[in-house]
């Protein structure tokens, strides 16, 4: 069971390998399928799916938290579900079962803001096909798909009051995230320091400045994906879309 292990000489993950190559593109052709599929997502089966989906998240949330235990793995410097994404799978799952939209305000941006730039610059060690592989590009690619299927299929729209309440999100977020990192000597947010791979936040500047800098560009960021999502018009939305 290699494959389940805690080694990785066997399975390192190497960015845009072709393993990872093909996951982005079954990323981005799933991605336009949805988009395509808008306004078809309609009848008792897909409400089956989206239950049928929180269960699969949580079973292969629950499979890697096993995986940690199992490996002498499992540290609350790092293991607790306090990572951005981590946070959007909780609210995904949250948001298909219940579907009440205030989940959906944030995991809209919280999943195409944050998620897709783990896709893209993945903090990973583990390549194809170890478990861990598996886990992190399944949970991401679908925290993105779930925001984007519960957009259109329910004809949600943001406001800028919900980029309001990203930013009150994140800002009671960062303290509590700061101080949990101070106990545990962890990383969390990356508000510690930045992580070792490759990713966007090697061009914010050094610590700490680069927090301030990733904070100017969320705000950015949201605001453009507001622009191109926002509600048009005077279009009702419902606090829950079923």
């Amino acid at each position: 069971m290699a494959w389940f292990g805690r080694s990785y000489n066997h399975f390192k993950f190497e960015v845009y390998s072709v393993s990872h190559i093909l996951i982005l593109i079954i990323f981005i052709f799933v991605t336009i399928g949805i988009f395509l599929s808008r306004g078809k997502f309609h009848g008792p089966k897909w409400r089956r799916m989206e239950i049928g989906i929180a269960l699969s998240l949580l079973l292969i949330e629950a499979t890697y938290h096993v995986w940690l235990f199992v490996n002498a793995n499992w540290k609350v410097s790092h293991a607790i579900p306090l990572e951005l994404c981590s946070i959007s799978l909780i609210l995904s799952v949250i948001l298909l079962l219940t579907g009440k939209t205030v989940f959906l305000e944030i995991l809209l941006f919280t999943a195409l803001l944050g998620s897709t730039q783990a896709i893209l610059f993945p903090s990973l060690h583990y390549g194809f096909p170890h478990f861990r592989f598996f886990h992190f590009f399944y949970t991401h690619m679908m925290v993105v798909w779930v925001a984007l299927y519960s957009m259109y299929s329910k004809e949600f729209r943001l406001t800028f009051m919900s980029v309001i309440k990203l930013w009150v999100f994140l800002n009671i977020l960062m303290p509590i995230i700061l101080y949990i990192n101070k106990l545990t000597n962890g990383n969390y947010l990356y508000l510690s320091h930045k992580p070792s791979h490759m990713s966007l936040l090697d061009l914010l500047g050094p610590y700490p400045w680069y927090i301030l800098s990733m904070e100017a560009l969320v705000i950015i960021l949201s605001l453009i994906l507001w622009l191109i999502f926002r509600k048009k018009g005077k279009e009702n939305q419902s606090s829950r879309y079923y």
